[in-house]
């Protein structure tokens, strides 16, 4: 097994073959029969056991980068890169194991771990960079590539290690790759790494990456729209550099156009309005970062306001709150959002809206948040109104 360990290590594809193998022992040797056990209780899902679906989140399994400590770390990650017929069949395979087999082939494979060297995080993310970055690869050893690394800088010390090893500017190159899932998942990979992560976002940032993956948001398709938007929102929310590169790309306009479409994908729009959200409070509680004037425009604040008029509870939601960090903009004026965005209509037309949805025993939690989040962003506009010149003495 440790041979066969190695020799993966020197080849230059990236194979599950072993991956599978290592997963199978540690099906039959450990865990497995609960893993049976909730297949049989339908716990555990056929999709949720897709590659890619289950990873490892739990940083107790694993230790700055070296490999799977523990029996549950090593599972984990083999049921993320196993082929979901395979693993139901060998979980299947051990019902009928008694106990004292189970704990003894626990303790074999115990044993197996102790005396075996797995193969590191940072060794598995040098294998799957190289791979991604060898172009004479089969299109499915790529692809493969890329998920690996997906799954692996989901852990921050991997994310941290990205640049070092030479992934980041892999990974950014191929956003111009003609494959359009090579596209996509290098920008999810961008987000996953960059998110919450200062040191990750700055080194995208020197890359050039930020303008990249806002012009792959204007794609005509929806899902690299989609993972493109949700890497720009991951590098630019609470970071005063990503805020000044996206309203120097023009980002704001770009946000605009997508919220003043009602033909574009409303996953898209759900997550501009929310993006905004952020931004605007971001601004609202910087003390080093002046207030983008962008902000002040009454074009924008009405693309912003007439979503919260949406059929969409989810767009409505988020809408909402983006006019509530927007009102507490200094640089927003309330005479634009009463007159020019007619926000008390919009707000009235809304209330009529969720005391329809209220009657419904099952939607009427829902109809209560709507109506206080409604109540909160009428009461942050009085106090401004209150506050605001009037047009005489402006």
């Amino acid at each position: 097994m440790a041979n066969l360990i190695t020799s993966r290590r020197r080849r230059s594809s990236v194979s599950l073959t072993i991956l599978q193998f290592i997963f199978f022992l540690v099906v039959i040797f450990s865990s497995s029969y609960l893993i049976a056990k909730e297949i049989e209780n339908n716990t555990v899902s056929d999709s949720e056991m897709a590659v890619g679906k289950l990873t490892v989140n739990d940083d107790a399994d694993l230790e700055g980068g070296g490999g799977f400590p523990s029996l549950d770390g090593m599972l984990h990650w083999a049921i993320g890169h196993s082929d979901p017929a395979k693993l139901k069949e060998a979980a299947q395979s051990v019902q009928n194991l008694s106990a004292d087999e189970l704990q003894m082939r626990q303790q074999e494979l115990k044993e197996w771990v102790e005396n075996s060297k797995m193969p590191s995080d940072t060794e598995l993310m040098q294998t799957a960079i190289a791979d991604l970055k060898n172009s004479s690869l089969s299109s499915e050893d790529r692809h493969r590539a890329f998920q690996e690394l997906l799954l692996l800088v989901e852990l921050i010390d991997n994310a941290n290690d990205l640049e070092k090893l030479g992934g980041l500017a892999a990974v950014i190159q191929e956003l111009d790759n003609s494959d359009i899932e090579i596209r996509i998942t290098s920008a999810w990979i961008l987000g996953k790494a960059g998110q919450n992560n200062p040191l990750v976002q700055k080194q995208i940032f020197q890359h050039g990456a930020l303008l990249k993956l806002m012009k792959m948001v204007q794609s005509s398709s929806v899902e690299e729209g989609i993972k493109a938007m949700y890497a720009v929102s991951a590098l630019s929310r609470n970071n005063v550099d990503g805020l000044e590169l996206f309203f120097a790309g023009h980002g704001e306009r770009l946000l605009q156009d997508i919220m003043s479409n009602s033909s574009i994908d409303i996953r898209l729009r759900r997550k501009s309005a929310s993006l905004v959200a952020d931004l605007a409070e971001s601004l609202t509680e910087s003390t080093s970062n002046p207030e983008h004037q962008f902000f002040s425009s009454r074009y924008f604040l009405k693309s912003v306001v007439h979503l919260v008029a949406s059929s969409d509870f989810d767009l409505q939601e988020k809408a909402l709150m983006a006019v509530k960090s927007l009102i507490k903009l200094r640089t927003t004026k309330a005479l634009d959002f009463k007159d020019f965005c007619s926000l008390e209509s919009v707000l009235e037309r809304t209330r009529e809206q969720l005391n329809q949805i209220g009657a419904d025993e099952l939607d009427r939690d829902l109809a209560i948040d709507m109506e206080n989040l409604c109540k909160e962003v009428e009461s942050l506009f009085r106090k401004k109104l209150e506050e605001a010149p009037t047009r005489d003495e402006l």
